[in-house]
């Protein structure tokens, strides 16, 4: 289905094409990709076959619209964390959240966004690029918040941000799949702590420059 067709669904088709991606984004968590079946989706969602191929051409579509599904329920509920992660409050509290989320879950599941890459990333070149994406989007939340802090001198004009957040959310995803793995939190926190007495050091060290400049001024 285009973008046009998608813009010009009824509400109640809107309704019904989201609990089609959403069935099938919960057995494919569940599952995997290849292990659920278009006739399971049918099922979990309680539509018709025609219904299906309706509103998806085939199952790499419905792949498609799961990855922009999960990456908008994962990346939209950190929102408010990602637009506070300039200070180290926010950092901690991100962190927190993470771990905390994880343990709710009993460590099981893992990042629903890495879990999708690791299965299309050999076997779909557009399902991987989607999920690029949404690794795009999420680097991009922590990238913003790391730029505010050097603007406001609190990190070195030579520090390397982009790589900084880079390194914040391999840990993160490194992280989540030995917390998924191990069936404990601890390698989740033991990351974001590291990630983030990095960047306690890096502020500490830009405060440190920022003092003995002042002095020899």
């Amino acid at each position: 289905m285009s973008i046009g067709q998608e813009r010009a669904l009824t509400r109640k088709g809107a309704m019904t094409r989201q609990r089609i991606v959403q069935a099938a984004a919960e057995l494919m968590l569940e599952r995997g990709i290849a292990g659920t079946r278009l006739e399971d989706v049918q099922l979990a969602a309680g539509v018709s076959t025609g219904q299906v191929y309706h509103y998806f051409a085939d199952k790499q579509a419905l792949v498609l619209a799961v990855v922009d599904f999960q990456s908008d329920e994962v990346l939209d509920a950190q929102e408010p964390l990602l637009a506070r992660l300039d200070t180290m409050t926010g950092l901690r509290a991100w962190r927190d959240a993470m771990v905390e989320h994880q343990r709710r879950l009993q460590c099981v599941g893992g990042c629903p966004i890495g879990s999708l890459g690791s299965e299309l990333a050999e076997t779909d070149p557009a399902g991987r690029h989607r999920v690029a994406a949404s690794f795009e989007r999420w680097h991009g939340g922590i990238h913003h918040g790391l730029r505010r802090m050097q603007e406001r001198g609190e990190l070195a004009a030579d520090v390397d941000v982009d790589d900084l957040a880079l390194e914040a959310l391999t840990a993160l995803q490194g992280g989540l799949l030995l917390t998924q793995i191990q069936r404990t939190t601890r390698p989740l926190a033991v990351a974001l702590d590291g990630i983030i007495a990095r960047i306690s050091a890096l502020r500490t060290q830009a405060g440190q420059l920022r003092r003995t400049g002042a002095a020899v001024r």
